[in-house]
């Protein structure tokens, strides 16, 4: 059965002979371009400067080329491997009525050798290729990757820059407190809003006050701290706001479904709607495998062992879906979910907790999905009142 949304391999019937077929191997100085032009025996190549219309006005002269020699096209096809370009080249060519694939970089098959050849020249070849045997509709040549809109992809940006501040904030706190450690001052709270008050009233053990250039480091450190938690402060209130003004949209809906859930916050709830349960994923198995928590079995002929997870999907939601699963077993004990983890991990035979968690993690992310898209409650969660 092939679904509408499965993007290892095209759907649509593929006609070479009216197909213009370009690859695009993108860099920050140069953009390759190479195509397979219906009526020429040459595959041609061409390097412009990173230039939207420059690409546009190329695969045009082909295509004139292609009509010269008695071929109409009807089909134009551009691809080039997700990057630090993003998507913005994709969703620029499809409105200008070209189709556009965004090709998932670790699905390409290269070379094992210890000391490949590797070139521009011979990079858009291979991307050629694994274009071509997926046009073809055969698995296995290279996965695609959802384009996302310019909306879509800027709703994540709020979560994502809260928690890059978070991080910043944890930073200086604990430069600080390394610092205070080798002075012999321990229990001092750096990011306690008191905190600039009470700095110069610390003694170290051999009963002197803080060094003066430590102390005017400590002041700039924590203006920085002041500025990141105002930061912070201001994304959460954005947050709610913009939920209150469209609380019945799509996106929107299925946060405050998630935070409805006892031990979910709304920081936790937004993130994985936009990062994973808002996109259109074909079953458990694709929720699971974006999140990277599937595991990477090593199998061959009498071996056989499990290589952990495999890390290949958002690792943003992978963190917060573990740290999420030991908080959902303190608010959620009685819970299936919960009695599952506990029945396996009791007793001086059970597996090891940590292990299990990220099995928990899964459950979670996949309950939580039929939550926001079939209203499915997990047996034995609780949910917040309405009132």
């Amino acid at each position: 059965m092939v679904l509408a949304n499965d993007l290892s391999r095209s759907v649509t019937a593929f006609d070479q002979s009216s197909t213009l077929v370009a690859v695009i191997e993108m860099s920050a100085n140069s953009w390759l371009v190479a195509a397979t032009v219906p009526g020429i025996e040459r595959q041609p190549m061409k390097k412009l400067k990173p230039d939207a219309p420059a690409v546009l006005k190329l695969l045009e002269r082909w295509r004139m080329e292609a009509l010269k020699a008695g071929r109409r096209i009807s089909r134009i096809v551009v691809a080039f491997e997700s990057g630090r370009d993003g998507f913005w080249l994709a969703r620029w060519l499809i409105a200008r009525g070209l189709e556009a694939h965004v090709i998932h970089s670790a699905s390409v098959a290269v070379s094992r050798e210890q000391r490949r050849a590797k070139t521009d020249r011979l990079d858009a070849a291979m991307l050629m290729r694994v274009v071509l045997g997926w046009l073809r509709g055969e698995r296995g040549h290279c996965g695609m990757v959802a384009i996302p809109t310019l909306e879509e992809e800027d709703a994540r940006r709020p979560s994502r820059e809260r928690e890059s501040l978070v991080g910043e904030r944890t930073r200086i706190t604990n430069r600080m407190k390394s610092a205070l450690a080798r002075l012999g001052v321990r229990g001092f709270k750096p990011h306690l809003r008191k905190a600039p008050q009470r700095l110069a009233a610390l003694r170290t053990p051999e009963d002197t006050g803080l060094p003066p250039n430590i102390l005017e480091e400590f002041r700039r450190d924590m203006a920085r701290l002041a500025l990141v938690r105002e930061q912070i402060a201001a994304i959460e209130k954005s947050r709610i706001e913009r939920i209150e003004r469209a609380p019945n949209t799509g996106p929107h809906m299925m946060v405050r479904l998630l935070a409805s859930v006892i031990g979910v916050g709304i920081e936790t709830a937004d993130m994985l709607v936009r990062e994973v349960l808002s996109r259109k994923l074909r079953d458990r198995r694709a929720v699971a495998r974006y999140a990277g928590l599937t595991g990477s079995p090593d199998e061959s002929g009498t071996k056989r062992r499990e290589k952990g997870l495999s890390k290949a999907g958002n690792a943003r939601a992978r963190r917060g879906l573990i740290q999420l699963a030991w908080r959902f077993l303190q608010f959620q004990k009685e819970s299936a979910l919960s009695q599952w983890f506990l029945l396996r991990t009791e007793g001086p035979s059970g597996a090891r907790r940590t292990t299990m968690i990220v099995a928990l993690a899964r459950k979670i992310l996949i309950a939580f999905w039929r939550l926001v898209t079939i209203g499915e409650v997990p047996e034995g969660v609780v949910l917040r009142s309405s009132a």
